[in-house]
């Protein structure tokens, strides 16, 4: 009905006819295009398909009254778009930073629009992250917060209050660093000026958490995926770990989205869903498809081995992301209680599906394989983040050995 484009930009209005509202009818948005990505945004209207063929020529007050409205959202989108291209600054985090500048200049308006667009983009584990983040903050500043309200010092009291509720130093790290990430895609559009950015050296730095990182040793993981009690269930979840482990210490939510399409030529091609969102450079993770992992696949796997459907058949394809993300952990907290379970009867603490990452890039950090590759095996953007990501596995290691230079056995 309303259609913009200019410089490889679309903006145009459609119905999204991919589900069905619980009314019956289909949503109305406003979809933007650029280098043949896609983004839709909400008018909040409704139409059934009947409707919106004849809404344009309508004149019917009620359809007119919602062109209406529609002609609003649509013309907000547009020229916020038009700035954006004027500018030579157009990317979907600078439209949904200066969208959301045009209901308010808040940081709550930011983290609205993120959260949207995580959901509509599929990044459901994104969006309850922030999702967590932005109602801890509502709660402690308000509905309200401008971004020039947020300074050193406001955010040092926020860190101590956050601590003084019992949160983890993890837990204030994530919260914190989505506010920061918003506060870049606000600088990055122009809607705050370089002085009014409070994060960084001499600014403020965002705290670290560290969590203690488990890695096993190859004698161990020997005794793990040897175990058995008898159990199909613990024997389909040790093997599911055992998997993780041996695919580059793919995590669950990547393993159990594993299509067949993604083995070829006795390797698996994957992209991490945790970065996809995140980087510009996708990296493709290859991967041999070893002879263990082959037995895993035919045990527990998909019989039918069509191109397009999952290798372990916890999904079905039909689900909605939120359905998917929930069926994922679900899976994901079985194979912990499982694996813990094992580790009790082992003498082995803590094991777990980060175990199985972890593990996988220590025993080859400590076979003397080259960091380079462990890099690339893991997926990581560049080497210093390896580096940082074993530096706590080989500080365990000296504090094992040193504890043997004492252990004089009496």
């Amino acid at each position: 009905m309303f259609k913009y484009s200019k410089d490889g930009i679309s903006v145009l209005t459609i119905q999204d006819t991919r589900r069905k509202k619980q009314s019956g009818l289909f949503p109305i948005k406003i979809q933007v295009v650029f280098n043949r990505v896609q983004r839709y945004y909400n008018t909040g209207k409704e139409l059934s398909i009947e409707d919106w063929a004849a809404i344009a020529a309508s004149k019917s007050k009620r359809l007119i009254s919602i062109r209406s409205d529609i002609k609003n959202s649509f013309e907000k989108i547009e020229d916020t778009v038009r700035i954006l291209v004027g500018e030579g600054k157009f990317s979907f985090d600078a439209l949904n930073t200066r969208l959301g500048k045009c209901v308010n200049d808040t940081l709550n308006s930011a983290f609205q629009a993120k959260i949207e667009n995580l959901k509509e983009v599929g990044a459901i584990g994104n969006s309850i992250t922030y999702s967590c983040a932005y109602r801890h903050l509502e709660k402690f500043a308000g509905t309200r917060i401008p971004f020039d309200y947020i300074t050193v010092d406001w955010l040092k009291k926020y860190e101590k209050a956050m601590l003084a509720e019992s949160k983890s130093y993890t837990t204030v790290s994530m919260y914190i660093r989505s506010m920061r990430v918003l506060f870049n895609e606000a600088k990055n559009a122009g809607v705050i000026k370089e002085a009014q950015y409070p994060f960084g050296k001499g600014k403020y730095e965002i705290p670290t958490g560290k969590g203690r990182k488990m890695a096993l040793t190859l004698q161990q993981i020997k005794q793990v995926i040897t175990y058995t009690d008898g159990s199909e269930a613990t024997e389909q979840y040790r093997d599911l770990w055992f998997f993780s482990y041996l695919c580059n210490g793919i995590n669950i939510n990547d393993m159990l989205k594993l299509k067949y399409a993604n083995i070829d030529n006795g390797e698996i091609h994957f992209y991490r869903s945790k970065t996809l969102h995140t980087t510009k450079e996708k990296k493709e993770i290859e991967v041999l498809l070893t002879s263990e992992m082959e037995k895993i696949i035919e045990r527990w796997g998909n019989p039918d081995k069509n191109p397009d459907n999952y290798v372990f058949p916890f999904l079905s394809g039909n689900e909605t992301p939120l359905e998917q993300k929930k069926r994922i952990q679900d899976i994901t907290r079985r194979i912990n209680k499982r694996m813990k379970k094992i580790g009790e009867k082992l003498g082995i603490a803590g094991i777990s599906t980060y175990t199985a990452r972890h593990s996988y890039a220590t025993v080859l950090k400590r076979s003397g394989a080259n960091i380079a590759y462990i890099s690339e095996s893991l997926g990581h953007a560049d080497l210093k983040t390896t580096e940082n990501y074993l530096a706590s596995f080989e500080r365990e290691e000296r504090e094992k050995n040193a504890r043997l230079l004492t252990n004089f056995g009496d």
